[in-house]
């Protein structure tokens, strides 16, 4: 996740419909890109040991090695990413609603968004639909490059693999 002091530095961002939350979402276009792969070959992975065995820069891998963890199992059992506690609890991937409350000018947030709260992941943030044309342009007006991609937003909240809800 961004911290608040990277907030200025955000320069380009991607942005798309979050089919969770029926939410405009936002992440930072230097690394969206890496960090959906990541998640998406983590899902894809066919055994546990293939799961385990792959090295991410910008995600945790929530079939890493842990000898507490319950979903534990050995390397050539087959891998179901969504029996994961993590990814039934809605923990992983973390929600790409939530980004927002770190990437967009806390004024712009006021004016085009409402927080939301879920029980289990915590603070998002909802901005809807038919905000995005004069948000987007207020980005631009800032010097903040603002790409459109649907796929790769869903990507980052885990929707290639997880079933709509």
């Amino acid at each position: 996740m961004i911290s608040a002091d990277s907030q200025q530095q955000a320069r380009s961002l991607v942005y798309g419909h979050s089919q969770l939350h029926d939410s405009l979402a936002f992440a930072d276009a230097a690394n969206a890109a890496e960090e959906a792969a990541e998640i998406e070959a983590i899902a894809a992975a066919r055994t546990w040991g293939e799961a385990r065995g792959l090295r991410t820069r910008h995600v945790n891998n929530p079939a890493a090695v842990d000898d507490d963890d319950p979903d534990m199992q050995p390397d050539d059992a087959p891998f179901d990413i969504s029996k994961l506690t993590a990814v039934a609890e809605g923990d992983w991937p973390p929600m790409v609603t939530a980004r927002a409350l770190d990437l967009l000018p806390h004024d712009l947030q006021a004016r085009f968004a409402s927080s939301g709260f879920t029980t289990l992941n915590g603070d998002f943030l909802y901005i809807p639909a038919e905000r995005e044309t004069e948000l987007v342009a207020e980005l631009r007006d800032r010097g903040i490059e603002v790409t459109r991609d649907n796929t790769l937003i869903n990507a980052l909240d885990g929707r290639s693999f997880a079933p709509l809800d």
